[in-house]
């Protein structure tokens, strides 16, 4: 690791241009994917987190957004017949965001539309591990 302070700031200016890049680009590959299937963005990126029954909570924490924006999300995608509120079955105060038979297709043609051109798709298995497990550690307190 560099201790010269211009060299260190060169580096991390430079590899923040690359992950808000990458990033970026799969925000626009996930939103051009997502309106072949009449979709927005974040509504895709809610299928997507969807894997099982979860909170509200839950789910905006996997978007990366406020619960309010997963709850306008989440009322479109009900609205569509996609997703549906249950009772949490541990907390009597908490509904569970379950997809349904027509949400559980619409998320398996999202997925399969997702990895076609994927911006991380020229990396191997491998290779996405790697940078998985950097980013995880980059993103530790120090």
């Amino acid at each position: 690791m560099s201790t010269d302070p211009e060299a260190a700031a060169t580096a991390e200016r430079e590899l923040c241009g690359l992950v808000n890049g990458l990033s970026r680009q799969i925000e626009e590959h996930v939103r051009t994917r997502a309106a072949t299937l009449g979709l927005t963005g974040p509504q895709a990126t809610a299928l997507r987190e969807l894997t099982g029954p979860m909170t509200m909570r839950d789910l905006a924490d996997r978007m990366s957004c406020e619960p309010s924006n997963a709850t306008f999300v989440i009322d479109k995608l009900e609205k569509l017949g996609l997703v549906e509120r249950r009772p949490h079955p541990q907390d009597r105060r908490a509904k569970q965001l379950v997809l349904t038979p027509d949400g559980t297709a619409m998320r398996a043609r999202l997925l399969d539309l997702l990895v076609q051109g994927s911006p991380l798709g020229g990396l191997g298995q491998d290779e996405q591990d790697t940078l998985q497990a950097l980013l995880l550690r980059a993103r530790q307190p120090h």
